[in-house]
């Protein structure tokens, strides 16, 4: 196979920047999260993009980023959440790196994003309605995406980098 570059898939809340940024580390190589990349390029946190372009402005700029970031060789990167939604992301990332979908249970996920306000898809009256539809919608994308599949809701984040590294490790040789 030989995919160096590392994506990291899954749902808001799933642990994709905590585990990038360790992934990153442990191997020596740069690490991107594409909505601090498009944030970086527009000025503008994620919400406002939402706000004033809506879900669709936002995909549109999320894909532009996503074909510049398969660009480049040996980067860890921490994809946003609904990145799968399109079906040219998902060609792309999974034809240019080693996808992982970092799986995570909905109650993990309220946890983790219920003191986020950043959060634009979230911003709703019930956000655990809200995940479980993200779930619904996304799950079979995610899988079919991925080339590793870890809960990265049960372990300790050093545990599941130990995890991702040696199935890594495994398919790269």
């Amino acid at each position: 196979m030989n995919k160096k570059n590392i994506y990291l898939i899954g749902l808001m809340g799933a642990g994709k920047t905590t585990i990038g940024r360790m992934l990153a580390k442990s191997l020596g190589l740069p690490f991107y999260d594409s909505d601090k990349a498009i944030e970086d390029i527009t000025g503008v946190d994620i919400a406002t993009i939402f706000e004033f372009e809506g879900e669709k402005g936002f995909r549109l700029r999320e894909n532009k980023m996503i074909k510049e970031l398969v660009e480049l060789d040996d980067i860890v990167l921490a994809t946003g959440g609904g990145v799968i939604l399109n079906e040219e992301n998902r060609v792309l990332l999974k034809e240019n790196g080693f996808v992982v979908y970092l799986q995570c249970s909905i109650d993990r996920i309220v946890d983790r994003t219920s003191r986020n306000s950043q959060r634009p898809l979230l911003n709703v009256n019930s956000p655990r309605e809200k995940i479980q539809a993200l779930i619904d919608e996304r799950e079979s994308l995610y899988l079919s995406s991925a080339d590793f599949v870890i809960d990265s809701g049960q372990m300790q984040s050093k545990a599941v980098v130990r995890e991702i590294l040696k199935e890594y490790a495994h398919k790269n040789n």
